[in-house]
């Protein structure tokens, strides 16, 4: 398999988000359906439906609508790599591009923390966007959280859920259809 050089996708969210989630680089099954955590057996969407109060078969367009009422925003912290196959590890070295977070996490008015979905996330939030973030926004709380990935195996979804559960803070107290406009 050839190293390509991998395109991410755009980000999903409004002016309410309150939790920005950040994967490192979308999945090839991702980038292949332009669809954020698309591979099947990916637990995110599961995660994030029973955090926010949402049916998680519902189709993409209406979950990503409910990550957004519940003040959820997704995004990537590498917005351009070379890669084979889908594994973080797989990532080259030196290849990365990262997003423009540093000019759209101040821009976000309500953001109250940002959420790393697996420690690559995580890394590269800390190696490329955090000594890049005015003081006021790199302020703002980080979660490491562990990766929904199937490659994370080691993490059930019950002790998955228990740590994302760290997100309901900032998530509405009456469900998502509750959330102020």
């Amino acid at each position: 398999m050839a190293v390509e050089v991998l395109c991410g996708l755009p980000p999903q969210l409004d002016t309410r988000c309150r939790v920005l989630v950040l994967g490192s680089m979308p999945g090839v099954e991702s980038l292949q359906q332009a669809r954020y955590y698309a591979h099947p057996r990916n637990r995110f969407w599961p995660v994030m439906a029973q955090l926010c109060g949402f049916d998680a078969t519902l189709g993409y367009t209406q979950r990503l609508l409910e990550l957004q009422r519940a003040g959820v925003g997704l995004w990537d912290v590498i917005g351009q790599c070379q890669r084979r196959g889908s594994l973080d590890a797989a990532i080259v070295r030196g290849s990365e591009v990262p997003n423009p977070l540093n000019t759209l996490i101040p821009a976000l008015p309500a953001l109250q923390a940002i959420a790393c979905n697996g420690a690559a996330a995580h890394s590269a939030f800390q190696r490329f966007i955090r000594p890049t973030l005015p003081l006021s926004a790199a302020a703002l709380p980080v979660l490491a959280l562990p990766s929904t990935s199937p490659a994370n195996a080691a993490w059930s979804m019950p002790r998955l859920l228990q740590a994302w559960s760290q997100l309901q803070v900032w998530l509405p107290v009456e469900g998502p259809d509750k959330m102020p406009v």
